[in-house]
């Protein structure tokens, strides 16, 4: 009896458990839906003016950005995009993995100096690298409260005053990009200074290829303007992309949580019914032996 008690609490535990996480399931579900429909919109716009500064770039003088400037990388800034939450399988440990692989593969000289800093943005970065004493630098879990445009711009224009001050002389992103529910593909970005690789490829286009623009009131001005706004833009989608990221991991992983408790429940009342019917069995043995013993007695 005891062991048959043990078994129906456990299978009331399993059974709260599979409501949980088809709860979770639903709501992940509602929130990658409104957090796919921000990344596709905002894409289109990202790779088209991408385009438009490599396009210009083809053609700047090295000193007429700031954000163009290359320098010798003593000093790293490493800004790692993960979620405030756990509970989404591998999300956010694949991203901090991928982060220390670079800093070890490219950058190791740097940290045994002392000269790399992160940029967590996702209290499970931040908690991680605050744990094991890296230069963290600010707090940015707040950032999924309100995420829009003006707040990550904050942190990016904080990242762009670095660079120019010389606090870093390169600015590495890593993030999770979102291609469905179920894909996340983790990608490392130079985001400062602006890779020059952009503007090479497409000045060996053909001529025939390279589009036309019409510049007003002039190609500096407008790039003066047009490399900030796409720094901006950049961080901001990669935001974008590891918050859909993180909806499609979490519903990904309470679907197969909720799954999993199913196949656990079926074990658990297939085993609570051979110990029932054992009790049974058992009980039946006794009362029949009890009855014999009474009529030969």
């Amino acid at each position: 009896m005891a062991n048959l008690k043990e078994v129906r609490n456990r299978i009331a535990s399993v059974n709260s458990t599979q409501q949980i996480t088809k709860a979770m399931k639903m709501v992940s579900a509602a929130k990658l839906k409104r957090a796919t429909n921000a990344i596709v919109q905002l894409r289109p716009y990202a790779t088209k003016l991408k385009e438009m500064l490599a396009n210009l770039s083809a053609s700047i003088e090295d000193g007429a950005s700031p954000y163009l400037q290359e320098r010798e990388p003593v000093r790293i800034l490493v800004v790692v995009v993960t979620s405030n939450r756990g509970l989404a399988g591998a999300f956010n440990t694949n991203a901090i993995k991928t982060a220390n692989n670079i800093i070890a593969e490219k950058y190791s000289e740097q940290l045994q100096a002392g000269n790399v800093s992160i940029v967590a943005i996702g209290r499970k970065a931040q908690d991680y690298y605050t744990k094991r004493k890296y230069n963290v630098i600010g707090d940015n879990n707040e950032v999924y409260s309100n995420l829009d445009f003006l707040n990550v711009s904050k942190i990016t224009e904080a990242i762009m005053q670095g660079f120019v001050d010389g606090k870093y002389d390169r600015v590495e992103l890593v993030y999770n990009h979102f291609r469905n529910a179920a894909v996340q593909v983790l990608v490392t970005e130079q985001l400062l200074p602006v890779p020059k690789a952009e503007a090479e490829t497409k000045a060996t286009k053909s001529t025939a290829d390279q589009t036309d623009y019409i510049l007003e009131p002039s190609k500096k001005a407008i790039v003066e303007q047009l490399i900030p706004k796409n720094i901006k833009i950049q961080l901001y989608r990669a935001v974008l992309d590891s918050n859909a990221s993180e909806h499609g991991a979490r519903m990904t992983a309470m679907d197969k949580a909720t799954d999993n408790a199913g196949d656990l429940l079926k074990a658990l009342k297939l085993s609570y019914n051979q110990a029932r019917q054992a009790a049974i069995t058992t009980e039946l043995t006794e009362i029949v032996s009890g009855a014999a013993a009474l009529s030969n007695g």
